[in-house]
């Protein structure tokens, strides 16, 4: 079966950077299992992973615009201390999820300066050209009720119970 919209497709994968340096991988970790045509994964890999079959490897380089877009200056944001409930905690690098118009997102303390917190609201990897090498460990059609909910259920996926 080849990849095509409403396949769940299963893969192991490597991510890198411009400089080879690997951001994510899944060696070691159970694979990734996602619902293709259903925006899962960034678009740059879903379109490039079209068309392929159990057994293929494909490598794409996937620029920002089709990833996790540019890295947006307007998404930096300077925030008191007593924004947060416990504001010794934070620290450099620090993450935690915020509401926002647009829905939840990531938060990156970037900098700590007296009582000033500055947060990063970007995708950590925005900005980026990324590298993928991909290997398609599996293919089928998905369920009806995995249609209707719009994501994998079972094994890899998401479960109900």
């Amino acid at each position: 079966m080849i990849i095509t919209s409403d396949t769940v497709v299963t893969l192991d994968y490597r991510l890198t950077d411009d400089e080879g340096e690997e951001l994510d991988s899944s060696e070691g970790e159970e694979p990734l299992v996602y619902l293709h045509g259903h925006h899962d994964i960034i678009p740059g890999l879903e379109a490039a992973l079209e068309g392929h079959r159990t057994g293929e490897r494909v490598q794409v380089t996937v620029s920002p615009e089709e990833a996790y877009g540019e890295w947006d200056e307007d998404l930096v944001d300077v925030v008191g201390k007593g924004d947060f409930d416990d504001p010794g905690d934070l620290e450099l690098g620090a993450q935690f999820e915020v509401d926002t118009e647009e829905g939840p997102k990531i938060a990156t303390v970037i900098d700590i300066e007296g009582d000033e917190i500055t947060v990063d609201l970007n995708h950590p990897l925005a900005g980026m050209t990324l590298h993928f090498d991909v290997s398609v460990l599996g293919v089928r059609a998905a369920t009806p009720e995995e249609l209707a909910h719009g994501h994998v259920h079972g094994a890899g996926g998401h479960d109900h119970g």
